[in-house]
Order: structure tokens, then C-alpha cells, then sequence
């Protein structure tokens, strides 16, 4: 999939250029982002519950926090996209996550009304910031986000194939069941192309698409949310 080795240069500020120094591109233009993580994630938490766990964490000063959790973004946009997003701050992220066991890529979003050079710059951006974090010592793992069916010819790039990936059903998709036929169809043509060897799910697994994956002999693991509650209190009570 890597195709070149390239040195970016221009607008630094708007597009983060630093963070793809190094890296190799595929055809359509994507980082390749390497699985950086060398075990399963015992929990997975989001961004906002491993920010709240960090500014506690900040409180108490208790400068050798740790959480045994992968940090993840499938929550809305706003939340971690925008002006003062993890775009723009991403030193920040990279402080944050030094307490934490890895994290799963961001999880951008590709909206079917989305117009396509946006959808297609979300999964730039998803892979670029992993191959940036991994870079720094984070443990990554790719997050896999897809569309309608345009966007499968550049959403699956930057992914190694035959690796652990991540996906999040706690949006429209596949609980809906209006998506849930393009979610199908797309998570079909995701292990067709990268040929995952571990599907972990943040939200619910209990959708036939996942048996199917399982009967193919792919390990499926899902994390519930809402796991840095348990965290905080086992802390406390330990």
C-alpha cells in the first residue's frame, strides 16, 4: 500500500503538515498508519471520560497516573472536532495520552451527505494523527470508518492488512436500520480488502454482520462504554 516517502511543506498551521513527516502515501494520497499496539486493549474509553480521568488525575497531582485503557473518539464531532478540537491541540492529546494504554485512530466522520473531498480529507486526517501518535510512542490501532460505497475506494488506505482494527456501532450505524444494509455491505468489503485478523467493537456486537465475521474465523471483541466509571472506582476503593 506505501507508494513514497514525501516531504511536505506549505500552510503548516492549517493542515498539520509535521505530522506526515516520514510517512509513505498510498495512491489516493493517505498515511499509511502502522499498527503500533502490541495487545488487546483490556477496556477502551472515550476521549471525553479519559480527559475527565487525566483533569482528576491533575487535581489529586498524582504526576504517575495510569489507565489500562485505550482512548477513542466515537462520540459527535463537536466534541473533539473544531477550533479548539484535537485538530489544532494535538500536543495536548499526545499529553494525555501518555496516561493511557493506547488509543484507537479518530474516528473523523464521513457522513453520507458530507461532500466527498471532506469525507476523503476525514480519513486523511484519521490516519494521519495515528501515524503521528504512534510515532511518539503511542500504541495505535486504526480505526475503520466508511460511507456509501464511493467511499470505499480510498477509506480502507493507510490500514495494514491482516491486523487488528477498531470499529464503533454506538452512532446510527448499524443501529439504525435504515444504515444498517450500507453498514453490511461496507464492513463485508472492509475484511474483503484488509483482511483483519481481530474486529474490536466499541458498542454493541450483537448484529448478525459480526456472527458472519466469527463463523470466517476473525476474532470479534466488544467493549461496552462507559468503562472509566469502573476505572475511577476501583481506583478509590483500592
Amino acid at each position: 500500500m506505501p507508494i513514497s516517502n514525501r516531504t511536505r511543506s506549505g500552510c503548516k498551521d492549517v493542515w498539520n503538515a509535521f505530522m506526515c513527516e516520514g510517512a509513505s502515501f498510498s495512491t489516493n494520497d493517505i498515511p499509511f498508519c502502522p499498527t503500533t499496539a502490541t495487545e488487546i486493549p483490556a477496556a477502551i474509553i472515550t476521549w471525553d471520560e479519559a480527559k475527565r480521568l487525566y483533569r482528576n488525575a491533575l487535581a489529586r497531582k498524582d504526576d504517575s497516573f495510569f489507565c489500562n485503557a485505550f482512548v477513542c473518539w466515537y462520540i459527535d464531532d463537536y466534541k473533539f472536532d473544531g477550533p479548539r478540537g484535537i485538530w489544532h491541540d494535538c500536543k495536548f492529546v499526545l499529553r494525555v495520552l501518555r496516561h493511557f494504554a493506547g488509543a484507537i485512530t479518530p474516528d473523523f466522520s464521513t457522513y453520507q451527505d458530507f461532500p466527498e473531498p471532506l469525507k476523503k480529507y476525514n480519513v486523511y486526517r484519521m490516519r494521519v494523527f495515528g501515524y503521528w501518535l504512534g510515532k511518539n510512542g503511542i500504541a495505535v490501532i486504526n480505526n475503520c470508518r466508511w460511507g456509501t460505497q464511493e467511499t470505499w475506494q480510498y477509506c480502507w488506505d493507510g490500514i495494514p492488512k491482516n491486523s487488528v482494527i477498531c470499529i464503533g456501532t454506538v452512532g446510527g450505524s448499524p443501529r439504525k436500520l435504515v444504515d444498517r444494509k450500507r453498514f453490511e455491505e461496507g464492513l463485508e468489503e472492509l475484511v474483503r480488502v484488509l483482511q483483519p485478523h481481530t474486529v474490536l467493537v466499541f458498542g454493541s456486537a450483537k448484529y448478525p454482520c459480526f456472527d458472519r465475521l466469527g463463523e470466517q474465523g476473525i476474532n470479534v471483541i466488544a467493549y461496552p462504554g462507559n468503562t472509566a466509571s469502573a476505572f475511577d472506582k476501583r481506583r478509590r476503593a483500592g
